[in-house]
């Protein structure tokens, strides 16, 4: 890579910012001597966001352990740091467990225009409640230090969420050696004006391609990630005057707009060419601008971002000739000892506790109940279903309405059948109210508001639980490459 020296000494520069281990120093240096990168990355998140971060870095750590085994080449991890997006109040928040319930914390964070949320500066007040209210429901662990640290104002100055969010990064894979990187500044822009310039001088061609192939995926059954129309483009434009970031948009005349402006192609070029930080790449283009900037083997990504990369393809054969490939993240469920005990005992497997804390409750009230119950009931139940289908099908035969009446008649009868089911394991939870709470808290802690633990509970919650420790066990779980969701025991 011709510009390796270069991204070395911006890292490294970064590096120091962001409290960097000696073990991610040594990773920039084998960058700077031709190493290879595999590269992940996520919005920057208040307090490092939910556990998907982590199992997204801590894939990364592991595939770059296995590229340079396999291959007698470096490879060494990065996490680019999303920070060019604009969407403030998906990233101004972090959920915690209590007891009971899944508490969401937001720091307030307040903006009047639409900027690059990495230069938003974190308010104090608000900042003090929140990481108060964290330390208590992480019970004051040494991550809840870190969290202080990592947040706390420099030079009378509070930090923004990109400084923040990369320390804190920094810090949980000190030992991994994970690069942790901002490329929103000028410096970082330039080394990637390439892939810019051609999405510029490009545009029409670029965006017929991914016309083209958005219609292709809507053929063969599947759907694009980003809707792509005609007169878009796949840029961003920082207004001068207010720091707005602004989708640019082409019109049939080849002018382009954003915020009210008009530009051509050659003013749109000197911007590129004076203040390169100006333009930034949307989402489908963003992969492309950072294997630009990277040496990039490879990239680690989550569901939504493996898709992305069905239309993100064209743009990579036409900008850089080839396809980065990309690698799935570690997708998985921690289980604690506690749950995990009482899974166990009540003999719940992972996708049965994947619904709400009634329906497992109901589940385990039914298993509850004694054999000669359950022989009851299902004997009755198949009986009905048998003779409601037969008389159904000779009812039918003699006239069609009439069968339609049986259904209906059928489905009611059925219900009231299994409500009486219902009832029954309803009974049982009343006799044993232990079992309801073992359904809430199984729930609450592997599909909290009725999403998977990966994508609510904060990766710090964790950290605070089982320390250090947890990153290198992570890293040896992803190592595994085991296909699919798997659950980790702690």
């Amino acid at each position: 890579m011709k510009d390796a020296g270069v991204l070395a000494d911006l890292l490294e520069k970064q590096a120091v910012e962001f409290g960097a281990g000696d073990a991610a120093k040594a990773n920039i240096a084998k960058l700077r001597a031709g190493a290879r990168a595999v590269v992940t990355g996520q919005q920057v998140v208040l307090f490092g966001g939910p556990l998907l971060t982590i199992l997204k870095a801590a894939t990364a750590v592991a595939r770059a352990k296995e590229a340079t085994k396999a291959t007698g080449v470096e490879h060494v991890p990065v996490f680019w740091m999303a920070t060019e997006d604009h969407d403030l109040e998906e990233v101004d928040q972090v959920s915690l467990l209590t007891k009971s319930s899944v508490e969401t914390l937001r720091a307030g964070i307040k903006v009047t225009k639409a900027v690059p949320v990495g230069g938003v500066v974190v308010p104090g007040p608000g900042l003090e409640a929140v990481l108060e209210r964290a330390s208590e429901l992480l019970e004051f662990a040494p991550v809840s230090e870190w969290l202080r640290e990592c947040y706390r104002p420099e030079g009378g100055r509070q930090p923004t969420l990109a400084l923040a969010f990369g320390r804190l990064i920094a810090r949980i894979f000190s030992e991994q050696g994970l690069v942790v990187m901002d490329a929103a500044s000028r410096a970082f822009h330039a080394l990637g004006t390439g892939t810019l310039r051609y999405a510029i001088e490009h545009a029409e061609e670029l965006q017929d391609a991914l016309i083209a192939r958005g219609e292709e995926l809507v053929e063969r059954g599947y759907h694009a990630q980003v809707l792509v129309a005609e007169g878009g483009s796949m840029l961003f434009l920082l207004d001068e005057a207010t720091g707005e970031r602004v989708a640019l948009r082409r019109s049939a005349e080849g002018q382009w707009k954003a915020g009210g402006r008009s530009y051509s192609t050659t003013e749109l070029i000197a911007i590129l060419e004076a203040a390169p930080e100006r333009l930034s790449p949307n989402a489908l283009l963003r992969p492309v601008f950072q294997d630009t900037v990277l040496p990039t083997a490879a990239y680690v990504g989550g569901p939504a971002e493996i898709a992305y990369f069905a239309q993100s393809a064209v743009l990579y054969e036409a900008i850089l000739g080839r396809i980065t490939p990309v690698l799935p993240r570690l997708s998985a469920t921690l289980l604690e000892p506690a749950i995990a005990a009482v899974m166990d005992k009540d003999e719940v497997q992972l996708p049965d506790a994947m619904t709400t804390a009634e329906t497992l409750a109901q589940r385990l009230g039914a298993r509850a109940m004694p054999i000669e119950g359950k022989r009851k009931l299902a004997a009755v139940g198949n009986a009905v279903e048998t003779e409601l289908s037969a008389l159904t099908e000779y009812l039918g035969g003699m006239d069609e309405s009439l069968g339609r009446s049986a259904e209906v008649s059928g489905s009611k009868m059925l219900y009231q059948m299994n409500r009486l089911r219902r009832m029954a394991a309803t009974f049982e939870l009343q006799k044993e109210a232990s079992l309801r709470k073992h359904a809430e808290a199984v729930v609450l802690n592997v599909f909290p508001g009725e999403h998977p633990q990966e994508r609510v509970v904060a990766g710090v919650w964790f950290m605070a639980r089982y320390g250090d420790g947890l990153v290198e066990k992570l890293v040896g779980v992803a190592g595994n490459q085991c296909p699919g969701h798997v659950v980790v025991r702690l």
